[in-house]
This record gives C-alpha cells, sequence and structure tokens, in this order.
C-alpha cells in the first residue's frame, strides 16, 4: 500500500498539532508496516507567515518521502481584516468570501496540487482541513481520500468552502468522538465512512535529568504546559491566571511554559518560558511536573496531554475543549476548570494531595498503554485504509 499525505508543514521542526499527527502516523507506517509513503507540504515552517524557507524538491525523513514545493503566497496582510469581519458570524457568509478567507490565510500551493494530481499512491491523506490544499486539492485528486479533519469549534468550520471539501472526502479519520460529534453537528457526513483513532504517544527519551534542573529553578516544585505558546491555545490565560494564583497562593510553586513563543508572557520570576526544547528535555520536564495544564480551548486531541500521563502526570484541562476533556473522562486522569475560580480550587486540591495525583496519573498511564498503543493503533488504522481503497475499487 502506497499512502499519500498533503499537509501545510512537514519536519521534525514542526511542534505538535496536526503536521506532527500526520508525520506521527506517516513514520509509523513505514517503520511498522512498511509501506510506502510520501508527503506533499510546502517549504514553510512558521504557520503565521507561511513564508518559504526550506528548499523545494524531494527529501527522505525517517523512510517518508517528503515532496516540498514554494508557495504561491503566504498569509495575506488582509487576512486578519477580512478574519474578524465574518468571525461574527461566519455561516451567513458567502461562498466567494469564504474561498477569499481561505486563500487570505495561506499558503496558496497551485504547483503542489498539480503534482497531487499525478500521483501514484492508493490514498491520499489530507491534513487538516483549513487550508487551500484541502479545500482545492481534495476535489482534484483522482485517488480515494480520507480527511483527517483536526476540527474544533472555531468560525473557520462554518464557512461554505469547507462544507465542499468535507462532502468529497471519502472517508473521514478523526482524533475522539467529541470531534466527530462536531464535525456531524455542523456539516452532514455522518454517513461517509470514518474511524475515531486518535494519535499514540510519542517514545519516551530521557537524560535522566530533574525537571527542575533543565529549567534552571533550583528546587522549586512546578506545574507545566506544553505546546505552542500561542493566546490561541489559551497560554496568554493560564499566564494570567497562575500569576493571580500565586497572589492568593504565595509559595515557591512555579509554571513552565515550553514550547516554541508567539505570545507575549508577562515576566515574571514565577513563569519560565523556554522556547523549543529538545525531546529528552521535554520528558525530562514532564516528568517532574505536579500537573500537565492544557489550556486551549481548540484542540482536536492533545497528545502532551497524554505525554504527561505516560510519565504517571495528572491533567488539568480546559472545561469548553471537548476532545480533551472527554479523555480525562474515559481515563480518570485529570481534572478540568472553567474559570478562574475553578482553576484556583481544582489546582489546589490537586497540589494539596499527592495521593490523588497519583490515582489520576496512574489511571491516565493505563490508559494510554490499552488505548493508544502505537503497535495496535497503526494497525487499526492500515485496516481502515485498506477498507477506503477497497471500496473505491468496487
Amino acid at each position: 500500500m502506497k499512502v499519500a499525505y498533503v499537509t501545510p508543514r512537514y519536519g521534525p521542526e514542526v511542534m505538535g498539532g496536526a503536521e506532527g499527527a500526520a508525520r506521527s502516523l506517516a513514520e509509523h507506517l513505514v517503520a511498522d508496516l512498511g509501506h510506502e509513503v510520501e508527503v506533499y507540504t510546502t517549504c514553510a515552517l512558521d504557520h503565521l507567515t507561511w513564508d518559504d524557507v526550506l528548499e523545494p524538491g524531494t527529501t527522505v525523513i525517517n523512510g517518508v518521502t517528503v515532496h516540498r514545493f514554494r508557495s504561491a503566497a503566504g498569509r495575506d496582510p488582509a487576512f486578519f481584516a477580512l478574519d474578524g469581519a465574518i468571525r461574527s458570524s461566519p455561516s451567513a457568509a458567502t461562498m466567494e468570501e469564504g474561498l477569499d478567507w481561505v486563500r487570505a490565510n495561506g499558503p496558496v500551493t497551485p504547483t503542489l496540487l498539480d503534482a497531487l494530481e499525478v500521483t501514484d499512491a492508493d490514498v491520499v491523506c489530507f491534513y487538516p482541513y483549513l487550508f487551500y490544499m484541502t479545500v482545492h486539492g481534495i476535489r482534484r485528486v483522482p485517488k480515494p481520500t480520507v480527511l483527517h479533519p483536526a476540527a474544533h469549534d472555531e468560525p473557520a468550520l462554518y464557512l461554505k468552502p469547507y462544507r465542499g471539501a468535507f462532502a468529497a472526502a471519502d472517508a473521514f479519520c478523526y482524533h475522539t468522538r467529541a470531534e466527530r460529534h462536531l464535525v456531524e453537528r455542523v456539516i452532514p457526513v455522518a454517513e461517509t465512512p470514518q474511524i475515531v483513532l486518535g494519535l499514540g504517544t510519542n517514545a519516551e527519551v530521557t537524560r535522566g535529568r530533574r525537571g527542575a534542573e533543565v529549567l534552571g529553578i533550583g528546587e522549586r516544585p512546578y506545574v507545566v504546559s506544553v505546546g505552542r505558546v500561542d493566546e490561541q491555545k489559551g497560554s496568554v490565560m493560564l499566564a494570567e491566571f497562575f500569576l493571580e494564583y500565586k497572589r492568593h497562593h504565595p509559595g515557591p510553586l512555579a509554571l513552565a511554559l515550553v514550547g516554541p513563543v508567539s505570545a507575549t508572557i508577562p515576566e515574571s520570576d514565577d513563569l519560565i518560558v523556554t522556547g523549543i526544547v529538545d525531546e529528552e528535555d521535554k520528558w525530562d520536564i514532564v516528568g517532574d511536573a505536579l500537573v500537565s495544564i492544557s489550556p486551549s480551548a481548540m484542540e482536536s486531541f492533545s497528545l502532551v496531554v497524554l505525554e504527561g500521563w505516560v510519565k504517571g502526570v495528572p491533567a488539568l484541562v480546559n472545561a469548553t475543549c471537548g476532545p480533551t476533556v472527554e479523555n480525562c473522562e474515559l481515563s480518570g486522569g485529570g481534572l478540568s476548570f472553567d474559570s478562574f475560580a475553578s482553576f484556583e480550587v481544582t489546582l489546589s486540591r490537586l497540589l494539596d494531595d499527592e495521593r490523588l495525583r497519583q490515582d489520576l496519573g496512574a489511571a491516565g498511564k493505563d490508559f494510554v498503554a490499552s488505548v493508544f498503543d502505537w503497535p495496535v493503533l497503526i494497525r487499526r488504522y492500515e485496516s481502515f485504509l485498506e477498507g477506503v481503497i477497497a471500496r473505491a475499487a468496487s
């Protein structure tokens, strides 16, 4: 079986998100099952500008053949004004306004789509739904297609161009049941073949250092939030909540924000902003945290919550994020907050009760081992893709 992925960014430099999920699936299809996998992507690394920074052409990364194409345009400077104009009522926007939004969002990739039309892959997977290459590519591919929406409840999902893109997909692969329910509530695709797959966790690697040593904070205890440090991901809200928490509960506790930074975080000795770290440092930091916090309201899965559970660390998640709440409820591995008041009460409860932290962390660890073990998960995915190909052939 030969599988193609279409995704706006690709490579080890891209941390987490839908693009990281696509890379995990691609590499496991190659390494675990011996399938041939290729990727169609851009030369960009920055999701805000989509500037071409990598060289175009074909390379091989961990056994996956990667085709990179220059973009005709990145994010249009007019995007934010256009986004603001339709954000309050996206379903009322016309098809033309929706297509203008898709183009302005970037990256615009006509040469990528021309190459994709002649792929000899058996199945083509688009990951995620949001971008030009999905909206305009999923109709052009003469092969069976799978859409990995990686959707969350955001204004773009209600724009008219996405209804056509979703309708053109031959199958869907969702991260959680909450994501599937969201998509089916907005777009009538319930009868299209689908699977709720999730993702396997990355292999744990470590240097065996104490997390506080990696962070440079001596013996201080800390909680951690891993992922893009971005206002849309809830990082600014979390920083403000945590500083207010410290005003009510003074002491040595710190918050570590680990990941690429695209937001302004207040200066404080209680906030440790690391920027991008390597996998070993990330795992050492997560492993010694008292609590792993996911403040984002807009996640379709959140692999970093699972990575905390791998280390037996309990989760505290945003109560308005259906997928992360779903996994906390299914696992018994975490709690949620929906305001500063509930953040304060819940974090205090976790910090004050070591036995509760241990029980939640252990439950999360068992859940990951039983549901998101890569050998089981990748064979489920393989069987699903084979079914998509067989239905198209018949």
